[in-house]
């Protein structure tokens, strides 16, 4: 078979994609990313793959909610079907559902290519299960694609149960990973020793809001203070509305020599901080996948992660980690208080998410997105 010419339409191109999309191109050489927001070349990607910029997306709350995703539309340039036509594409891979997606799958007759839907992860905020009108309009575009990807089981148990996807249609396999090498590879000039932390380490990595549960987590760092289960340290590395009303939270609560804020950190920068720290915690509320779970696991970290993350289901408890409700203050100190207790376990689970991870790859993913589009050609 010819190689062939595979566009990817992403609605954002974050950092972390950067290294898939390397190894797509270097199994298909005419591998291109349509992208809105472009902000560069991750360090160590410069070039690595052909980049259309297209121009700038709008996100337009139709809904808030601070504990979830919320309803959101997203506008995106139309001039998206001109540029498939002059690049001429075998197969397109479109992110999600949104306006991109139905202007590649009704351009098909014209364009003669083959559209894969990528669906990140299922989750309540971005699946409208009790909206009518919105689960027609996809069960449409399902019909229409010829296949669909998807990074977990809870995906691909959504396009199959809820969307009518054929399950032969449907792909499940981690298309969104990190690489570790690069990683590892950044933390080399960072010197954190200065920082002194008490150990065992925690961190979270994300944003400083309701949605990724960081009042949730002090709450389980005030139970373990109060219950005189110590030392331990827990890093927030990262931004947000929350933060100057969290800070409060540890002033009143005696948790400054406990929790540090780190603030944000540049992606290049995050392996220096994931390597310093011992146990990798996210308390979120929701997510869909949750890419950062897999990050601290390529740097072989422990993982403490909510139930309501996607890739939670990379978690294995009593193996790399634990998963829990965070809501539930109790159970979450618990499992925190595990790694107080035991100044090992953090290391052996390490090793254990890095075992795991050695099956993820950007390598693997890229393998894994040619055989799909190869397939959708048969």
């Amino acid at each position: 078979m010819k190689n062939l010419r595979i566009a990817w339409l992403l609605t954002s191109a974050a950092d972390y994609w950067h290294p898939m999309l390397k190894s797509l191109s270097d199994i298909n050489p005419d591998t291109q990313a349509f992208v809105a927001n472009w902000r560069g070349f991750a360090p160590g990607y410069e070039e690595a793959f052909k980049v259309d910029i297209v121009g700038e997306r709008k996100v337009v709350s139709l809904r808030k909610s601070a504990a979830s995703y919320g309803d959101n539309f997203t506008v995106m340039p139309l001039n998206i079907v001109n540029r498939l036509l002059k690049f001429k594409p075998d197969v397109i891979f479109c992110n999600s559902f949104g306006v991109w997606t139905i202007l590649a799958l009704l351009s098909k007759p014209i364009g003669k290519w083959r559209v894969v839907i990528a669906y990140e992860g299922s989750s309540p905020g971005v699946d409208y299960r009790n909206s009518n009108l919105r689960l027609s309009i996809r069960k449409a575009m399902v019909r229409a694609a010829d296949a669909c990807i998807t990074n977990s089981h809870a995906g691909k148990q959504y396009l199959e149960e809820c969307l009518a996807a054929s399950a032969e249609l449907v792909h499940l396999h981690p298309y969104e990973v990190p690489s570790g090498n690069a990683l590892q590879a950044s933390s080399a000039g960072e010197d954190l020793s200065h920082l002194e932390f008490k150990r065992p380490i925690f961190i979270f990595v994300g944003s400083v809001s309701v949605r990724k549960g960081i009042s949730l987590l002090l709450k389980a760092c005030t139970s373990l203070v109060q219950d005189g289960c110590q030392p331990f340290t827990v890093m927030i590395v990262g931004d947000g509305d929350q933060r100057q009303g969290l800070e409060e939270y540890c002033r009143t609560h005696n948790l400054e020599d406990y929790v540090k804020w780190i603030g944000k950190v540049d992606y290049q920068k995050l392996g220096a901080y994931f390597g310093y720290a011992d146990i990798f915690v996210l308390p979120t509320l929701e997510d869909t996948w949750g890419m950062v779970v897999l990050e601290s696991m390529a740097v072989g970290k422990a993982i403490l992660c909510s139930q309501f993350a996607g890739a939670s289901e990379l978690v294995a408890n009593d193996d790399n980690g634990y998963i829990f409700d965070p809501n539930d203050t109790n159970a979450f100190a618990s499992v925190m208080k595990k790694f107080v207790d035991d100044p090992s376990l953090s290391q052996r689970m390490g090793e254990r998410s890095s075992q795991i991870m050695a099956q993820y790859t950007p390598e693997a993913a890229a393998e894994f997105l040619a055989s799909v589009a190869k397939g959708t050609l048969q």
